[in-house]
């Protein structure tokens, strides 16, 4: 139901209470004249021949009748004269006013007072006096249809002028009601001109604003999605140049190690030889020969130092545990007086590739900033599974970390860690450790049961 045809049923429905309202008092108001008028007529008219039945009584009946005649009707009465046997001698004559036209019954009933009778008795007759409100009630049924005729005419202006400036003070709305219908399809370019009305000017203000605002964050979500979807392909990119440089990594060592590694080995075993051969002959000779062999050992021994930072083979050879077994004791072997600890308790638990492979990258990169960064003494590394997940923990006993470390430039290396572990539905944690130093936390999902390990990427196979 519309707002127009509201407030009209609300109005209809309270002018038929004014004009009910204002019926029921008329109605009382018709009742009382109506017995006020037909009981004084009929108290005045019984007086009136009570009288003169006493005068015309010795005279008998004819008497009366003569005079009856002579007065003919008396407002609001029907008079009868009855003889001594109760003939009917003579009733009253109908009136002259309205004739032909009464009342309906029902109304009559409504309004009518009780009808009184009373009866003059003389020696040879009676004279009955009975009250009649016909007349009266018809003026009242008059009056009463002249008013309700009066009321449904105002009813009909009144709702024809509340229909009018109801309508003009709606149009408006009709005018949001197909501006909300517009965004609802989908358009935020919708705006409402001036409005007639302090009410639906107002109103027509906030849906303008409405919009701007639901529009600007409308264009901000999209901006969002954007920045979000081209962040998801960043982060993509990231992953595939990730795994490419890994390829590459390994490709590199492959090549330093089978390669060059054996070539730098043919080259010490040649000038060894050389230098032999020499010894007795050429002294000269063979101090050149010893000096390739020994620059032949550092190239070599160089090489073998630079194969683990560019990628672990023992694990893609040996897995996760014997590669951080191995980081251990050649950060031993580097740092001398650095205690390094290794805690691994993997039970059955499996890990792909890219997880192990993300849990030593880890382990090398706090290692390389707690002896770089933190002067630490002590190092723990704890390679533990629990439930679905496995977790690698390192705790140094360094200088910790700085308050505002996080703000600070740099630490590509721990954010690249980040987003590699959280990249595999992990967690990377950095937070100062009991006492003194950091504790660094990465955990990965482990491989479900019955599921078999990723294989190295091309080029790690030997």
């Amino acid at each position: 139901m519309s707002l127009r045809l509201k407030i009209q049923l609300i109005v209809v429905l309270l002018t038929l209470g004014f004009i009910a309202a204002v019926l029921m008092l008329q109605y009382g108001a018709f009742k009382e004249s109506v017995n006020e008028e037909v009981v004084a007529a009929n108290r005045v008219a019984a007086q009136l021949l009570n009288r003169t039945a006493g005068v015309y009584a010795a005279q008998g009946t004819p008497a009366m009748l003569v005079f009856l005649q002579g007065v003919g009707r008396i407002r609001s009465n029907d008079v009868t004269l009855l003889d001594a046997e109760g003939r009917e001698l003579y009733r009253s004559p109908p009136s002259p006013y309205k004739v032909g036209r009464d009342a309906p019954a029902w109304f009559t009933e409504l309004i009518a007072p009780r009808i009184t009778e009373q009866a003059i008795a003389f020696p040879d007759g009676k004279l009955v006096v009975r009250a009649n409100a016909s007349r009266a009630a018809l003026d009242a049924w008059d009056h009463f249809v002249e008013l309700v005729l009066g009321a449904l005419l105002l009813l009909a202006i009144v709702n024809a002028l509340v229909f009018w400036v109801v309508g003009r003070a709606v149009k408006p709305f009709a005018q949001i009601v197909g501006a909300l219908k517009q965004v609802e399809s989908g358009r935020f370019d919708v705006e409402l001109p001036a409005l007639h009305g302090i009410e639906a000017n107002t109103i027509g203000g906030a849906f303008n604003r409405m919009v701007r605002v639901l529009a600007h964050q409308l264009e901000t979500e999209k901006r969002a999605i954007r920045a979000e979807t081209q962040l998801s392909d960043s982060r993509e990119l990231a992953r595939w140049v990730d795994r490419h440089i890994e390829q590459e990594r390994r490709m590199i060592a492959r090549e330093l190690h089978d390669e060059l590694g054996q070539s730098v080995t043919a080259m010490r075993s040649m000038a060894l030889s050389v230098a032999q051969r020499v010894h007795a002959h050429d002294a000269q000779a063979e101090r050149a020969a010893r000096t390739i062999a020994d620059e032949a050992l550092r190239l070599y021994d160089a090489m073998h130092g630079l194969i683990p930072r560019l990628t672990p083979l023992v694990l893609d050879h040996f897995g996760l545990a014997e590669a951080l077994n191995d980081l251990a004791a050649r950060t031993r072997q580097a740092h001398a007086g650095v205690q390094v600890e290794v805690d691994i308790r993997l039970g059955d638990a499996q890990l792909g590739s890219d997880a192990a492979l993300a849990l030593y990258r880890a382990a090398q990169e706090g290692i390389t900033n707690a002896l770089r960064h933190g002067q630490a003494r002590r190092l723990t590394l704890s390679l533990l599974a629990s439930g679905d997940a496995v977790s690698f923990e390192l705790v140094d006993d360094g200088v910790g970390l700085a308050p505002d470390w996080a703000a600070r430039p740099g630490h590509h290396g721990l954010h690249w860690l980040r987003e590699r572990v959280e990249s595999l539905a992990g967690r990377f944690t950095l937070e100062p450790a009991p006492g003194r130093g950091v504790r660094l936390l990465a955990q990965v999902p482990a491989m479900r049961a019955g599921a078999t390990a990723q294989p190295a990427p091309e080029g790690a196979r030997s």
